[in-house]
C-alpha cells in the first residue's frame, strides 16, 4: 500500500509539475509578446521622428542651395554689368581713336600733296640750275679758250705734281723715322695694354688698428694681471700695443694673415663681450678656420678672373694668401692679377698664346706667399712651387726669369718682365711720400724751364708726362725734336723716378692781322 501511495504521489507530482511548467511557459510567452509589441511601437515612433528630421534637413539643404544659387546669380549679373560697362567704355575710346586716325590720315594726305608740289618745284629748279651751269660752262670755255676736258687734264697735272712733291717729302720723313719704328711699335703695344687695364690697389701696412667702443674696453682686453692680452698674443702670434691712442688698439706683426686673424678675433670678442683666455682660444681658432676659407675663395676668384684653368689647389690657396701680402705698399694679389691681364693683352697684340701669358703673369710672384717661411728669393721659391705642382717648363722658367735670376730664353719671359715692370711703375701703383712726389714734379718742371726758348712747362699724368710750350720766335720747327731729346736726356741724368717720363714739346705759330 505504501508503495502504491508513493507511486501515485510521484505520478501526481509529475503531472502537477508538467502542468505548472506549461502555465509558466505561457506566462513568459505572453510577457515576451508584450515586450515585442512595445519594441515595435518604439521603433515606429523613432522611424517617424527620423523621417521628420530628414525631411526638415532636406528642406534646409534645398533652401541653402537656392540661396547660394541666387547669390551666385547676383554676382554673375554684377560681373556681366561691369563687363558691359567696360566694353561700352572701350567702344567709345575706339570711336575716339578712329576719329583721331581719320584726322591724321587727312593731315598726311595734305602733307603728301604739299610734298609732291615741293618736289615738282625742286625738279624744275634743278633743271634750271643745270641749264644755267651749261651756259656758264660754255661761256668759260669761250673765255679761256679751252674745253672742259683740257681744263680737267690741266688740273689733274697740277694735282699730280703737288702729290709727287708731297710723296717725296713723305718718303724723306719715313726714312728719318725708320730707325725708331720698332721702339714706337713696342710703345704702342705697352700703351694699349695700360689703357685696356686700369686696376686699383689697397696698400697694406705693417700694423693694423682696431677701433674700440670706449676706453674701458682696453682694460678688459688686458685682463686681470694681463692674462687676456697674453692669451691673445700667444694664440695669434701678434704684438698687441695698447697705448694712449684714444679708443684704439694697435696690432703689429710681419705676417698680415696673423694680423688679420688677431684683428677679426678682437672685434668678435668686443662684440661678444665675453673676454677670457678660454673664449679667446676658441674665437681665434674659429677665425683662423674662416680666414683659411676666405684665402681659398680669394685664390679661386683670382684664377676665375684671370681665366686660368686646371691650377693645382695648393697653388690656388697660395694665390689667396697673396691678398694679405704687400710689396713696396702694393698689394701682391692685385699686382699678380694686373700682371696677368697686361701680359695677356701684350700677348694678344703680338699674336702669341694669351692663356699661357696670363697663367705665367698670375703665378709670377707666387713665391711671395711663403718667402718668409722658406729661404731663397721669391722667384726661385715660386719656380720650385710651380714645378712641384705640375706647371709647364715654360711657365716655371718665366717665373724664374722675371727678375733676371735666369737667362731670358723666349718671348714669354720678356712679356712677364715688361708686365711686372708696368704694374709696379704705373702711376699710383706704389705709394710715395707727398713731399717727395711734389719735389719730383717741381724738379721736372725746373729742368724743362732751364732750356732756352721754353715759355711754360706742365708736369701732368702724376709726373709721367711733361708738356713744354716753347716760343715760336726763338725755337724753329726743326729744333723741336732735338730739344725734346735734350730735355729727356737731362731728366734721365738728374732725376730718379719709376717707369718713364714722356716729354712733349709744343710750338705754336699765330698770324694776326686786323681788318680796317
Amino acid at each position: 500500500m505504501n508503495i502504491l501511495f508513493i507511486i501515485l504521489g510521484c505520478v501526481v507530482g509529475i503531472f502537477l509539475g508538467y502542468f505548472l511548467a506549461k502555465v509558466v511557459q505561457r506566462k513568459k510567452i505572453g510577457e515576451y509578446e508584450t515586450i515585442g509589441k512595445k519594441i515595435l511601437e518604439d521603433a515606429k515612433k523613432e522611424a517617424d521622428v527620423a523621417r521628420r528630421e530628414a525631411s526638415i534637413q532636406a528642406k534646409d539643404v534645398v533652401i541653402q542651395a537656392r540661396n547660394e544659387i541666387e547669390q551666385e546669380t547676383k554676382s554673375k549679373r554684377n560681373e556681366f554689368q561691369t563687363t558691359e560697362k567696360r566694353l561700352s567704355q572701350k567702344e567709345s575710346n575706339l570711336d575716339k581713336k578712329g576719329d583721331l586716325l581719320d584726322k591724321k590720315e587727312e593731315e598726311l594726305s595734305r602733307k603728301e600733296r604739299s610734298l609732291a608740289s615741293k618736289e615738282a618745284n625742286i625738279e624744275n629748279r634743278i633743271k634750271e640750275s643745270e641749264s644755267l651751269l651749261k651756259e656758264q660752262r660754255d661761256k668759260l670755255e669761250k673765255i679761256s679758250g679751252m674745253t672742259s676736258e683740257d681744263a680737267k687734264k690741266l688740273l689733274m697735272q697740277i694735282m699730280e705734281d703737288e702729290a709727287r712733291y708731297e710723296a717725296v717729302k713723305t718718303c724723306r720723313r719715313i726714312e728719318e723715322e725708320a730707325r725708331e719704328r720698332s721702339d714706337k711699335k713696342a710703345k704702342e703695344i705697352i700703351a694699349t695694354a695700360i689703357q685696356r687695364y686700369a686696376g686699383e690697389y689697397v696698400g697694406e701696412d705693417a700694423v693694423s688698428v682696431v677701433p674700440l667702443p670706449n676706453e674701458e674696453m682696453k682694460g678688459r682686453i688686458i685682463g686681470r694681471e694681463g692674462r687676456n692680452i697674453r692669451a691673445l698674443e700667444a694664440a695669434t702670434g701678434v704684438d698687441i700695443i695698447i697705448d694712449d691712442t684714444p679708443e684704439a688698439v694697435i696690432l703689429s706683426c710681419f705676417s698680415p694673415i696673423r694680423r688679420e686673424v688677431a684683428r677679426l678675433a678682437i672685434e668678435r670678442l668686443i662684440s661678444d663681450g665675453r673676454i677670457h683666455p678660454a673664449r679667446i682660444e676658441e674665437i681665434v681658432g674659429k677665425v683662423a678656420e674662416e680666414l683659411e676659407e676666405k684665402v681659398k675663395s680669394a685664390g679661386e676668384q683670382a684664377v676665375f678672373d684671370a681665366g686660368v684653368h686646371n691650377v693645382h689647389p695648393e697653388l690656388v690657396r697660395l694665390l689667396g694668401r697673396l691678398k694679405f701680402r704687400s710689396s713696396y705698399s702694393q698689394n701682391v694679389y692685385q699686382h699678380s692679377l694686373e700682371v696677368a691681364f697686361i701680359a695677356g693683352i701684350i700677348a694678344a697684340e703680338l699674336k702669341m698664346n694669351v692663356p699661357e701669358a696670363r697663367r705665367a703673369g698670375l703665378l709670377h710672384d707666387i713665391g711671395k706667399a711663403v718667402d718668409h717661411e722658406v729661404e731663397g728669393s721669391h722667384s726661385a721659391i715660386g719656380a720650385d712651387l710651380a714645378k712641384k705642382y705640375g706647371e709647364s717648363e715654360t711657365i716655371v722658367h718665366s717665373i724664374m726669369a722675371h727678375h733676371e735670376e735666369a737667362p731670358v730664353s723666349g718671348a714669354l719671359d720678356v712679356i712677364i718682365q715688361a708686365s711686372d715692370a708696368l704694374s709696379g711703375a704705373r702711376p699710383g701703383a706704389r705709394r710715395e711720400m707727398l713731399e717727395t712726389y711734389i719735389k719730383r714734379l717741381e724738379e721736372l718742371e725746373k729742368i724743362a724751364n732751364s732750356f732756352n726758348g721754353v715759355e711754360k712747362s706742365y708736369a701732368i699724368q702724376a709726373g709721367r708726362e711733361i708738356r713744354i710750350v716753347v716760343s715760336s720766335e726763338k725755337v724753329p720747327d726743326d729744333d723741336l725734336y732735338l730739344l725734346s731729346k735734350d730735355i729727356a736726356k737731362k731728366v734721365e741724368t738728374d732725376l730718379s723716378y719709376p717707369g718713364q717720363i714722356k716729354v712733349v714739346v709744343i710750338r705754336e705759330t699765330r698770324a694776326v692781322e686786323y681788318a680796317k
